[in-house]
């Protein structure tokens, strides 16, 4: 649990602050497109926080999906399975752009590279403490 919490954290952080990006902000850059690169690392951390261990390729799988549901909305899924006005078509969405898919990227870019120096930061601060560092075993508890 102890490595879970910290994403559990930050998924509801990052929830809160979607959902008053949503509610309160109609900009023109916030809402299009900083809350879609929130969204990926909302979706990242949610993630991790069953898959504890560090899954080397999530932030790949993050953005797939990601681009998986964009291309729903290019083929206008929702719309043709008639969930428009329904909570699951509002998260499939209906506008195809992009610029959605970019920021899908550095979203998940963002968080690859945010857990990436967490994680050397920490494996650097063992050695100074004067563990014993061993870069399999680190590699080990990663996958």
């Amino acid at each position: 649990m102890k490595q879970r919490l910290p994403y559990l954290i930050a998924f509801c952080v990052l929830l809160i602050g979607e959902i008053c990006i949503g509610l309160y902000v109609h900009d023109r850059f916030v809402r299009p497109y900083l809350g879609d690169v929130l969204v990926t690392v909302l979706l990242c951390c949610f993630a991790r926080v069953f898959w504890p261990k560090r899954p080397k390729w999530l932030a790949l799988w993050v953005f797939l999906f990601s681009a998986l549901v964009e291309g729903s909305q290019a083929l206008g899924l929702a719309e043709r399975l008639g969930l428009s006005g329904t909570v699951l078509g509002v998260i499939l969405g209906a506008t195809f752009d992009w610029a959605d898919l970019l920021c899908y990227f550095f979203g998940c870019l963002l968080f690859f590279l945010t857990e990436s120096f967490i994680f050397k930061k920490a494996d650097i601060f063992s050695i100074v403490k004067g563990q014993k560092s061993d870069h399999n075993s680190m590699k080990n508890r990663e996958s």
